[in-house]
């Protein structure tokens, strides 16, 4: 009876303690870290924690989860550059770069980027933390970043989740943080993966125009363009078409003429076909001739591996849907990555017209959860029993007034320091490479800053730098621009 009293006067003593799983509004946790970046020892400070965001009458609307790392051991931080770092999704949590590409920590993964079990983090000896510091942002309802409702009240969805609400309260949220943190005078840089690319265009704007934060760089990885992307427009198909040239390359799908050269021999071709043949034959709808339509349906078939009867079939407008299902139907039967075609998948059937799922991101997300959910918890030292989301409920999403391109321009028109880099991976078929570099494009109509933009391209997908070769290079590349833009090069004036 005595063990029955205690048992039960234990259970009682939990549930007293018990709480609603909430996320503290406003608190940090500090670790420090070094790391051999080049053959340098980098001493530096991880806090974690969550932030935050106000309103305009200043009251709290949400808390926002993060990750800052800071070297320790440098005289003179005013000239320390701050990389103020986002994913995309929408939706998705600020973990893929996080832990995959620019923080002192990598996923233990193969050099290609497959799972590798058992699953864990090692050191990062490419990260760009030896030239800047880096806060990796969680926006509303990714990572442990919530809402902040009152008993009964509601969540204002229009407040967080469109393209300008986002940008509004991220770059407010910013303000907040660079102000606690002392950063001023620091160059700054917005880095965004996918959405994240769109987000950092809208974001350069709303930075400067609302918070007079004004930036040396913004980096878009793998960007998704809103306004070409999915539109089924003549621009989307033709512009996404030289990477159905790099997808049928990496699985010896072409002719022998073009599967002996290199890839990047080959691309230019493509390139030039696209937006010289291709995309004016596709705006011409059905009114092309038939002779054309001939000619232009067998160089799509030269180029992409798919034969000539289903390009016809399709009027020329091929999706990438189709392409992922197609590409390999009669060779293997097997299905190709959305987000990086070098993955296989493995369908109920072999008919049809898209995949049933995404190779590469189950893999990604096998190899990224228990990874990012036992480094928080055991290296940041950050403990709570919230639900770490590595995609978050924000839908609908409000695309609506999407200037983010032109807002971007604005940005640079105004901040003559502001320079542009985008990073692409051959094999991303979700936001092709091509359609990366025909965005940049058009920021500018003018050509008048076209100096100030520059383009990487790299032998993965969308997240290219889970290949091993790829993590270096694209880290340099990143180190290199960051060193440039951030040089004293005198007045900011034309």
């Amino acid at each position: 009876m005595k063990k029955l009293f205690s048992f039960t006067a234990l259970l009682f003593s939990i549930y007293l303690s018990a709480q609603d799983l909430k996320i503290p509004i406003d608190t940090t946790v500090v670790t420090s870290g070094s790391l051999s970046i080049k053959g340098k020892s980098i001493k530096y400070n991880a806090q974690t924690g969550t932030q935050p965001v106000f309103d305009k009458n200043g009251k709290i609307k949400a808390t926002l989860y993060y990750t800052y790392y800071y070297r320790t051991d440098v005289s003179n931080k005013e000239n320390r550059p701050l990389l103020m770092s986002f994913n995309g999704g929408p939706g998705s949590a600020s973990v893929w770069m996080h832990i995959g590409y620019t923080g002192p920590k990598v996923l233990k993964i193969d050099d290609e980027g497959n799972p590798i079990q058992p699953y864990g983090i090692k050191d990062n000896p490419y990260s760009v933390l030896d030239v800047a510091d880096i806060v990796f942002v969680n926006p509303v309802n990714t990572g442990y970043s919530r809402p902040v409702l009152k008993k009964d009240e509601k969540l204002d969805h229009k407040y967080f989740f469109g393209i300008n609400a986002d940008a509004k309260y991220l770059a407010s949220w910013l303000n907040t943080f660079i102000s606690r943190h002392n950063r001023w005078k620091s160059p700054k840089y917005i880095i965004g993966e996918s959405y994240g690319g769109t987000r950092v265009m809208q974001l350069a704007h709303e930075l400067q125009s609302s918070q007079w934060i004004y930036l040396n760089g913004v980096i878009m990885v793998s960007p998704a363009d809103y306004q070409l992307l999915r539109t089924k427009s003549s621009e989307d198909f033709a512009i996404n078409f030289p990477y159905f040239t790099a997808a049928a390359w990496y699985h010896q799908m072409l002719p022998k003429q073009l599967q002996q050269q290199d890839l990047e021999a080959i691309l230019p071709e493509s390139e030039n076909f696209s937006i010289n043949k291709l995309l004016p034959a596709i705006a011409k709808g059905g009114f092309i001739s038939d002779s054309e339509r001939q000619t232009i349906a067998e160089k799509m078939a030269y180029y992409s591996g798919l034969k000539k009867e289903v390009i016809l079939q399709h009027n020329l407008e091929v999706p990438n849907s189709f392409f992922w299902k197609e590409l390999l139907r009669e060779k293997s039967g097997k299905t190709i990555g959305r987000l990086d075609s070098r993955y296989l998948g493995i369908d109920r059937k072999e008919s049809g017209d898209r995949p049933d799922y995404s190779p590469e991101l189950v893999s990604w997300v096998h190899s990224f959860t228990p990874a990012m959910n036992y480094y928080i918890k055991n290296v940041l030292k950050f403990k709570t029993d919230v639900k770490y989301n590595m995609f978050g409920s924000v839908h609908p999403w409000d695309f609506t007034k999407n200037s983010a391109r032109e807002n971007l321009r604005k940005a640079m028109a105004q901040n003559p320091y502001l320079k542009v880099l985008v990073q692409s991976g051959y094999y991303d078929g979700a936001t092709t490479y091509s359609a990366a570099k025909y965005t940049m494009s058009k920021i500018d109509p003018s050509g008048k800053m076209k100096d100030r933009f520059s383009f990487k391209a790299y032998r993965g997908g969308h997240m290219m730098y889970l290949r091993k070769e790829d993590l270096q290079k694209s880290n340099e590349d990143l180190r290199h621009f960051i060193n440039n833009s951030s040089k004293n090069i005198g007045a900011a004036k034309y």
